[in-house]
């Protein structure tokens, strides 16, 4: 899973580690994708791991935003 590798080498408490990989699953989940070695798992996981560092910790609301910034709209 590309979250816990990204996250490992981050200064986190053991919560907040779970609430990204909860963040992220969910994230991957609305995004309908399965293969985790696809790269666009990664630029979900970096866009996640920024975001919480801007100070959202809510699994819910990391998902959400996660998605709507990597969401392309539709034409």
């Amino acid at each position: 899973m590309p979250i816990s590798r990204l996250i490992a080498n981050i200064d986190l408490t053991h919560e907040q580690e779970h609430v990204l990989e909860l963040a992220f699953n969910h994230a991957l989940r609305k995004l309908d994708l399965v293969d985790r070695s696809d790269p666009i798992c990664d630029l979900v996981a970096k866009r996640m791991i920024d975001i919480h560092m801007r100070g959202v910790s809510d699994a819910v609301a990391l998902a959400e935003m996660t998605v709507r910034e990597i969401r392309v709209p539709k034409q």
